[in-house]
């Protein structure tokens, strides 16, 4: 979409000025000989003998449409070529010429060095100066069109060496841009088969449709293999892939900005705006029906709406945090600026005359945009992902204290339980119960015995491993899974977190509040059970500690048989 405004006003201005070209140092003259009913013969031709009824082609009516004529060139002082000079003719693809001279009183024919591929699927058609003819006495150009539609023409003069460099790196540069578009499609594609997000086949299928675009435009698409069958539809071949490229890029819009979420009518309108894309896509074929006008006419609407509201609500979204639409509002800025000084300097000049715009800045503002969008895409992958932990998380914590939840302390405990039994480790469990946690309730209220619930919380992580796992039971109750550790081993944690526990000071709520707590312990080593039947040993042996005085441990004697 944002190249559409530089597509239509390239091929108008195209169309508008098909009459001659200046060179960078030659200024070149064209006149006419109109079609006649006689056929002039090439000799009467390049000796001159017509040249008084060659009248100036710019002026010359319908000469956008004559399908078989002869021109005049004349080259205005052209300046000295180092090489092998030659006269380039860029034309559109309907346009067949052969150009013929005069030397020695016998008419000769300028060699075709080669051609090729231009701007706007054009062709320049490299004619060589013969040996002994001089590059400023005029040359005859016997033009053929095989269309009956608008054509246009320019002349240039450069060097052979010069001419062929330059169209050997035009064509490097497209070729290099479609295969880095076409690269990054077909990898979102791939990444789309596994994580089945639509964004990535609105991704794929953008670019690669710009891959289209550029190739076609630039003209090269049009000598490549299997590309080259798009060589009769002329201007549809770029028209349609950047108009289908406009709609998907509506529908990518409105995913990568989550507007769904964010403005459910603005989410529609990008909707119709694809809509719309769509249709004036089909509408190109009001070319053949006399309705080209009124087709460019709502284009242009479009193409200046369009991007200026996608750019709007791409802001929106990013400053209220949508960094993935942050990114593609780079992207999308950076396209827009060089299609702006693409139609800017094409309407200064009339013509392609900058291959640093053309040939890289437009090329290479596509594949930096799709890279840009590419972040922007894994920013949103982020952050779905970050999203989705934290969703997990909440789910599998205790909201007051930050563990674990009962349910999945068992689940963790279960998991732990089977590993231990694959490998033949022992297993150990503290079962913790804060002492007088109702008394602390009723004296200072609900808000100081949270305080109290959180404030344990460290003093016990301070004795765990990384491998240890703690997790809020119920009410006061916490249980501690001690990995691979035996009644020997889990015995003197406990102490500690006994020992930490009862240094707590809980502030804020009158006097500073003492707490203490009760632990029980169950060890697979010494019971024999794993799971769950290990945790109710564990519970009951912490109601012996708080039977016995409380602020002190339990060990779960062993199960007699």
């Amino acid at each position: 979409m944002r190249a559409l405004l530089a597509a239509g006003l390239l091929m108008w201005f195209g169309s508008l000025v098909p009459a001659q070209s200046f060179a960078a140092e030659t200024v070149i003259k064209l006149r006419a000989l109109a079609p006649s009913d006689t056929h002039p013969t090439p000799e009467a031709i390049a000796s001159g003998a017509l040249d008084d009824q060659f009248q100036p082609f710019s002026k010359a009516p319908g000469h956008a449409f004559w399908r078989d004529y002869w021109l005049r060139v004349s080259p205005q002082d052209p300046p000295s070529v180092g090489g092998i000079p030659v006269v380039i003719m860029n034309m559109t693809r309907a346009l067949h010429a052969e150009l013929i001279t005069h030397r020695d009183g016998k008419v000769v024919a300028l060699p075709l060095a080669t051609s090729l591929s231009g701007f706007l699927g054009t062709r320049d058609d490299v004619f060589v100066l013969p040996e002994g003819v001089s590059a400023a006495q005029p040359y005859y150009a016997h033009v053929t069109s095989s269309s009956s539609r608008q054509q246009f023409l320019a002349f240039s003069m450069a060097a052979l060496e010069d001419s062929l460099i330059k169209g050997t790196a035009r064509a490097r540069m497209i070729a290099l841009t479609f295969g880095a578009l076409m690269a990054v499609s077909i990898a979102a594609l791939l990444i789309w088969f596994v994580l089945k997000d639509p964004l990535f086949i609105l991704y794929a299928t953008m670019f690669s449709l710009q891959a289209l675009y550029v190739v076609y435009l630039s003209g090269q698409g049009f000598d490549w293999p299997i590309l080259s069958y798009a060589v009769p539809l002329d201007s549809f071949a770029w028209n349609v892939p950047v108009g289908l490229s406009g709609a998907v890029a509506c529908l990518f819009t409105r995913e990568i900005a989550d507007l769904k979420h964010f403005s459910l009518r603005i989410y529609r309108a990008f909707g119709w705006f694809a809509v719309a894309f769509v249709v004036i896509t089909a509408a190109n074929v009001a070319t053949f029906v006399g309705l080209e006008g009124v087709v460019n006419d709502i284009g242009d609407v479009m193409f200046v709406v369009a991007p200026i509201f996608t750019v709007i609500v791409s802001f929106l979204a990013w400053r209220r945090g949508n960094r993935a639409a942050g990114w593609f509002l780079i992207a999308w800025c950076l396209l827009e600026g060089f299609t702006i000084a693409a139609a800017l300097r094409f309407l200064g000049t009339s013509k392609v005359d900058s291959d640093a715009l053309y040939y890289y800045g437009l090329p290479l503002s596509m594949v930096a945009a799709a890279i840009l969008v590419a972040l922007g895409v894994a920013d949103r992958l982020r952050a779905q992902r970050v999203a989705l932990s934290d969703a997990e998380r909440r789910a599998q914590t205790d909201p007051l204290t930050g563990v674990l939840n009962r349910r999945s302390l068992i689940e963790r405990l279960e998991a732990a339980c089977a590993r231990a039994k694959a490998r033949g480790l022992p297993i150990a469990l503290l079962f913790i119960d804060l002492d007088h946690f109702k008394h602390i309730n009723d004296t200072f209220g609900h808000q100081a015995g949270d305080a109290c619930l959180r404030a344990i919380v460290d003093p016990i992580h301070a004795e765990l491993r990384q491998s240890d796992v703690i997790g809020r039971y119920g009410g006061e109750e916490f249980v501690v899974i001690l990995s691979s550790a035996d009644a020997a081993a889990a015995i003197p944690i406990a102490q500690r977190i006994l020992e930490r526990v009862a240094d707590v000071r809980v502030s804020g709520f009158g006097s500073p509040i003492g707490v203490t707590c009760s632990i029980g312990v169950a060890t697979s080593d010494t019971l024999g059970i794993w799971g769950e039947p290990l945790l109710a040993q564990a519970d009951a042996a912490v109601y012996v500690a708080k039977r016995s005085g409380r602020n002190q441990i339990h060990l779960a004697p062993p199960v007699l048989a």
